[in-house]
């Protein structure tokens, strides 16, 4: 700056406006110097780094690229040449040092912040990551970060030492557990979810208490977040999934089976005992012939053995129509394509209702894609549906408008039959 002013000086410059502009002369050269050093960086550095990283095998290189932590490792230069040339402002050299090193500082804690992010983006292409996530454990580490990164930051503008600074947060203790209590539950929260896996990115849950039903996006330090099948977003804080109860239809995808689980409910009137008629039409049926013909072997010995009188109905034992059909839909399940061989398959009678006689299928698809499984429970509640009056058997229905009307239509034909025959 000296040889500037005493340049200046020979050319009959005022000693007075020398200084002034010695000094603007120094910055802009300082500020066309950082600008040059900015730009060969970026230009020059940064585009043989990028070519470097794109041309060779690894892929992690490229997430370091995406998140920018070269890019902003950049903006260092220009402050370290700021910091170089302070000792040419001597009476501001103090504040032109700080402003440097705290500039310097929130760069560095912007790189180690993008590298955070970086190394969970890397770790996300490991399948370990759908079981094992670590975006809470990297939140936790970007707290702490940016906590003694502001400590360091204001112990440079105050010109005391980080330490001082460090041991007056135990008196804080109280109020940082308020300002970070949710955090801390997330992080004991993500700790229990990671070691007893309970949770994975992909797992479908449900949880009623916050109208969540859909799959797992993302698990974070503090949130769960689950996109619904109608494609909204349900946030669900961390350790509520360890306080609140859930369901995780993992088990389900896993096992490679869906379950159904639904009753046809027959009339109670129409169960009867299955005459000879019934009997050799149902022997006309293919999933049948063989259970008919082997029951009727069964019910003969028996009754004869215990010389049973079957000339009252009620005697010994005999088909019926119910039983039948139930063994009919046990056989139709057995040789349906869609349906697990592997698992339970019941079809069972449950405790009467009002609604008449529960007849439940117990069964599992063998295809857990949503609209398969719900192709082939419609494919054979159809077919039930269909077929039930060939057994003789009528469902449950509770009467609609038509019904009321048609009886309300037969109660007046009677009356004007019986009318016409009074005439």
């Amino acid at each position: 700056m000296k040889l500037i002013r005493n340049r200046l000086l020979e050319y009959g410059i005022d000693p007075v406006l020398t200084d002034y502009l010695a000094a603007i002369i120094i910055i802009i050269f300082i500020g066309i110097l950082c600008i040059a050093a900015n730009i060969l960086t970026k230009k020059i550095v940064l585009r043989i780094i990028t070519h470097i990283i794109t041309n060779n095998k690894y892929e992690w290189d490229n997430i370091l690229l995406e998140r920018k932590v070269f890019h902003r490792l950049s903006h260092i230069v220009p402050a370290l040449i700021i910091y170089y040339f302070a000792s040419t402002f001597p009476d501001y050299q103090h504040l032109i040092e700080k402003g440097a090193i705290t500039y310097i500082i929130v760069v560095g804690l912007m790189v180690i912040n993008g590298f955070l992010k970086a190394c969970n983006d890397i770790y996300l292409t490991f399948e370990i990551s759908k079981t094992k996530p670590i975006k809470g454990y990297i939140q936790v580490v970007q707290i702490i970060v940016f906590i003694l990164g502001g400590i360091v930051v204001i112990a440079n503008l105050m010109g005391e030492s980080p330490f001082i600074l460090l041991s007056g947060i135990g008196a804080l203790s109280a109020v940082l557990l308020i300002i970070f209590k949710d955090s801390l539950l997330g992080l004991v929260a993500g700790i229990q979810l990671a070691a007893n896996d309970m949770v994975r990115v992909g797992d479908w849950i449900e949880m009623p208490k916050y109208e969540a039903d859909g799959d797992i996006i993302d698990i974070s330090l503090n949130t769960v977040k689950v996109q619904n099948f109608d494609k909204t977003i349900t946030t669900i804080p961390s350790y509520a999934l360890i306080s609140d109860s859930f369901k995780n239809w993992r088990g389900m995808q896993v096992s490679g089976g869906r379950r159904i689980k639904r009753s046809l409910f027959i009339d109670t009137n129409s169960i009867t005992f299955c005459t000879e008629e019934m009997i050799e039409k149902f022997k006309s049926i293919q999933f049948l012939s063989n259970y008919i013909t082997s029951k009727e072997q069964e019910i003969a010995e028996y009754n004869a053995k215990n010389q049973i009188n079957r000339n009252n109905p009620v005697n010994g034992r005999a088909l019926t129509n119910i039983g039948v059909f139930r063994a009919y839909i046990n056989q139709y399940l057995q040789h349906h394509p869609g349906i697990s061989q592997e698992m339970t398959l019941l079809v069972r009678q449950l405790a009467p209702t009002e609604m008449g006689l529960p007849l439940e299928i117990y069964a599992f698809t063998n295809d857990i894609r949503w609209d398969i499984y719900e192709t082939i429970q419609s494919d054979i509640f159809d077919h039930l549906f269909a077929v039930a009056p060939e057994f003789g058997l009528h469902l449950f229905q509770n009467p609609s408008g038509n019904d009321l009307k048609n009886m309300m239509g037969n109660k007046d034909e009677k009356s004007r039959s019986r009318e016409t025959d009074s005439s």
